[in-house]
């Protein structure tokens, strides 16, 4: 399994509107004969305490047509609901004010009340449960509305009404190995025809006992209380299963979440992860999604609380996999198309960073994004000049692909112009003395409170040993950075510079220190009280040979104050920056991408840095960070996904763009998109493929995989694979050793 699998949930809460079904299912629970139907004021205040529990989603379930008894129709009329189904809409308005999304599952209802709760839910679902028709003189015998007919005929109008759908399949009830087969063939069927189908479910049967007089959400909110504070689960009945039952294994498990995505390789594969200890198998076999972690429990298995969002991450940290928050409708689906404007709304206004990259519509654009800009900004982009924020914000946005192969072409004109074919390299070493930190990045895996568990402080032995490795390995620079450590003066950060120094001569080299970001210097400046002009001449004199550009995310201070409120500002940013290189210190430049900025906060970023670049001139490269969303609380909470390749090129070659002929180095960063595409990004703009690193912790433990070294060998074989020679430089792009493309015929190996 790929060390970053994303398996997502939702942030759920159960509203049982009325166990009332029509259906008398030999498995089920949940459902009961009897009149049962929750007030308008009892769901108001379950409303309430959805969003009290900071729910997203409000998962609406019922029994299959409840307003069949009649006196759920006489209380429906006495209220004022013409049927059940307006009393759920009522429902899912009161809810949508409440910014909760409902996520409805009725039964096997008509293509006419689908379109009716269309208005008011963000996704719908019914659960196929069999496509066999023979389980209807079984375990279904007196449930017509369990027919597979009637269900596959709900499955599809929903698909003809394009609502984002859920289903899936009851593993256990008496089924063959085949029937189950036949089951997902025939969803796949009507996904193929629709594409509707956001997730399949695969649960498997568990036997519970009868719940007759007793109410079932109390039971199922009562169990996940405990659970949740506890992480004990030791009330979960062990049943026998009933003689029509059938034993399930956990590899007939994993044969079935195999097949689902052979079968539908763009569908979520879901698993109850309370119906079974085996749920981290199946998420190691492919599964995708744990479905709605609900804090109020499993209605239809009450006994069976789901695990919290923290117990399922615990769980998952052993297969390098990482939890991550979705609404109930499915990012691809959130659009126009898909859902009612009423739930687009509430989305946008409340769950905006859950849509996908680029197609968020938000109102808080500064303009309207005009794509006629799109050809002639290109014209003044190959000419070095400065864009504009609407330019840069129109290229930023573009798609289409004859016009992205431009803005390549113009990327890579400009980045031979100004450097050449050479790719270049330095062999260093990171050195991250210290992940204790006390502001708190969204987007940080790195960070740790003091008194965290995983929070370290190497010791100096260890530092030098580190700086002897780097000297032994080749390296020309150490790049040490931190957190804000509470404890450290400005004379520990002396002192750790001069250490690198004095070790690296005992060793036998002169090393480079490209150390401290801004945020670091800043830190530095407040708990001395030593202002910036002075700062610089004494870190200098103790080592330092360079700062990084980093803590500059996006240099949008409503942007910082939504990721890192407390980060430095953009004026303290610059400030760090300009006063470095009035000291005579060069620094780096960088961004943070593919996160939950929009495109005009990127604009407005990279303008930034090239009048700072344009006023003080000490910039001498500009690393472009794609946002690695795995293991970080910004990832998990926002529904962020990794940005694809694709993205990540064209990113890139606007951000060359842009800068012009301002900032002539634009480096690849391999540790965050990886050596295949860094060595695409030579085709992009780009001239650069950063350091070897040796070790890399800041994007590993945001859940990076894609190592922590790279020696010199597979660089150079990567800027030969691009046709083009390589060399090592120094950090300020000094040449130190030169590997020119091989004779014809020989083929680079990495």
């Amino acid at each position: 399994m790929s060390a970053a699998q994303r398996v997502t949930f939702s942030r759920n809460h159960t509203l049982s509107l009325s166990r009332t079904c029509s259906a008398v299912c030999k498995y089920c629970a949940f459902s009961t004969r009897k009149f049962h139907l929750h007030t308008p004021q009892e769901v108001e205040r379950e409303l309430d305490e959805a969003v009290k529990r900071r729910a997203k989603e409000l998962l609406i379930l019922t029994g299959e047509e409840p307003d069949s008894h009649p006196e759920v129709r006489r209380q429906l009329e006495a209220w004022g609901f013409a049927d059940f189904v307006a009393y759920v809409v009522w429902a899912g308005e009161r809810a949508l004010e409440r910014g909760l999304l409902p996520h409805t599952n009725l039964g096997a209802v008509s293509k006419d009340d689908l379109a009716r709760l269309r208005r008011i839910a963000a996704s719908q679902g019914v659960m196929l449960e069999s496509i066999s028709p023979r389980l209807m003189e079984t375990v279904h015998a007196g449930s017509p509305s369990k027919h597979p007919d009637r269900r596959m005929a709900t499955i599809r109008a929903a698909g003809e009404l394009k609502i984002p759908f859920t289903t899936g399949i009851l593993v256990g009830i008496g089924e063959t190995r085949q029937e189950r087969l036949d089951s997902l063939a025939a969803l796949a069927e009507a996904h193929a025809e629709f594409g509707h189908l956001q997730e399949i479910i695969l649960q498997n049967f568990v036997p519970h006992q009868r719940y007759y007089g007793q109410d079932v959400g109390a039971i199922a909110d009562e169990a996940a209380r405990d659970y949740w504070r506890t992480g004990i689960a030791d009330g979960r009945p062990q049943l026998d299963l009933p003689s029509w039952a059938t034993p399930v294994t956990v590899e007939e498990m994993e044969e079935l979440v195999h097949e689902t995505r052979r079968l539908m390789p763009d569908v979520g594969i879901q698993i109850p992860p309370n119906l079974a200890d085996w749920w981290p198998r199946l998420v190691a076999a492919g599964a995708t999604d744990l479905g709605g972690l609900s804090a109020n429990g499993d209605h239809i298995s009450p006994e069976h609380p789901f695990p919290s969002p923290n117990q399922v991450r615990e769980g998952l940290k052993g297969q390098g996999a990482a939890l991550s928050e979705r609404l109930c409708v499915y990012g691809k689906y959130i659009d126009q198309t898909w859902l009612d404007q009423a739930v687009l709304d509430t989305i946008t206004v409340k769950y905006w960073t859950f849509i996908p990259r680029g197609t968020s519509g938000r109102s808080e654009a500064p303009f309207v994004v005009d794509r006629g800009l799109v050809a002639p900004a290109l014209e003044k982009a190959r000419d070095g000049a400065p864009l504009s924020e609407q330019e840069l914000t129109a290229l930023l946005v573009e798609r289409d692909p004859s016009a992205v192969e431009e803005i390549r072409i113009a990327a890579d004109e400009l980045r031979r112009e100004l450097a050449g074919e050479t790719v270049t390299f330095v062999v260093n070493r990171n050195i991250n003395i210290s992940n204790v930190c006390t502001v708190g990045c969204a987007f940080c895996g790195f960070g740790q409170s003091k008194r965290s568990p995983d929070a370290y402080t190497i010791t100096p032995e260890d530092f030098d040993a580190r700086v002897r490795e780097a000297v032994e390995y080749g390296a020309s620079e150490l790049c040490i950075q931190s957190g804000i450590h509470p404890d450290w003066t400005l004379e520990d950060y002396e002192t750790w510079l001069r250490r690198a120094k004095d070790a690296g001569r005992r060793y036998g080299a002169d090393l480079h220190l490209h150390a401290y970001s801004p945020m670091e210097i800043d830190h530095m400046a407040e708990i001395s009280g030593v202002p910036l002009h002075e700062l610089f001449p004494r870190l200098r004199e103790a080592g330092l040979g360079s700062t990084p550009g980093t803590a500059a995310e996006v240099l949008v201070d409503g942007m910082r104050q939504r990721i890192s409120p407390n980060k430095l500002p953009v004026d303290r940013w610059v400030a760090v920056i300009k006063a470095a290189h009035a000291a005579g210190v060069p620094s780096t430049s960088t961004v943070m991408f593919g996160h939950i900025e929009e495109p005009w906060e990127l604009a407005q970023h990279l303008r930034l840095v090239r009048r700072v670049q344009e006023e003080s001139g000490g910039i001498t490269e500009f690393v472009p960070l794609s946002f690695v969303p795995f293991q970080t609380r910004l990832g998990r909470t926002h529904g962020v996904e990794e940005i694809s390749p694709e993205d990540n090129l064209r990113h890139t070659a606007v951000f060359r763009l842009a800068l012009g002929r301002t900032i002539r180095n634009v480096q690849a960063s391999w540790v965050k998109m990886g050596l295949d595409a860094a060595t695409e990004a030579l085709r992009w703009g780009v001239n650069d493929l950063g350091g070897t690193l040796m070790e890399e912790n800041i994007s590993r433990l945001a859940g990076a995989q894609h190592g922590t070294v790279l020696d010199p060998p597979q660089l150079i074989a990567a800027a030969h694979r691009a046709g083009r020679p390589a060399a090592e430089r120094s950090t300020l792009y000094a040449i130190r050793r030169e590997h020119p493309l091989p004779a014809a015929g020989l083929v680079p190996v990495a």
